[in-house]
């Protein structure tokens, strides 16, 4: 939310659509008494023409992957925590994403190759890189592509998850209680 000014003023006619939920998933909640997105539109306020910003909530998944594939940026923040399914499937999409330079993030993201990868505190940061991507499209064309071909090579649950979790759980069991692999 910080980064939407910056963005906004170098691209005012940008449509920014955010999906989820205003509950607290992970982390601690917001002291604001309207929440954590109450307190990021208070202080970023007049700074944003809020009629472009979009807060759809949660999303079926359908309209969601529609969303994905419109989408000229996918904007993913995370702290250090998991994955998100929705992080890996934007990929899969062939989805360009910004997203923070977390240890997670950085399993499935090469910066500049699967993906692009800012500071999560440095919004200037955060609000350069999706203006270039969306003044500089063609520069990051190599993005999506790479982004689907690596989370399917390494994370297919036919034929790469399930068959490394059936080798694991084999490996702890005799050999007679073992699991037939695909």
């Amino acid at each position: 939310m910080r980064a939407l000014p910056i963005i906004q003023a170098a691209r005012p006619n940008a449509r920014f659509l955010v999906i989820g939920g205003n509950e607290v998933s992970y982390g601690g909640k917001s002291k604001h008494p309207g929440g954590l997105r109450a307190q990021m539109e208070e202080e970023v306020g007049d700074r944003v023409n809020w009629k472009m910003v979009h807060f759809l909530g949660q999303v079926p998944f359908e309209d969601y992957k529609k969303i994905i594939q419109v989408s000229s940026c996918h904007i993913y923040l995370t702290m250090p925590f998991v994955l998100s399914w929705s992080f890996l499937e934007s990929m899969s999409m062939q989805s360009t994403i910004v997203a923070s330079d977390v240890a997670p993030v950085r399993e499935a993201i090469t910066h500049g190759e699967t993906g692009l990868l800012v500071d999560f505190f440095d919004s200037k940061a955060m609000a350069a890189q999706v203006v270039d991507l969306l003044q500089n499209p063609k520069n990051y064309a190599h993005i999506g592509p790479n982004a689907r071909k690596h989370v399917v090579e390494t994370y297919d649950f036919l034929t790469v998850c399930l068959p490394e979790h059936l080798r694991q759980i084999n490996a702890l069991v005799p050999a007679d209680k073992q699991i037939a692999l695909p």
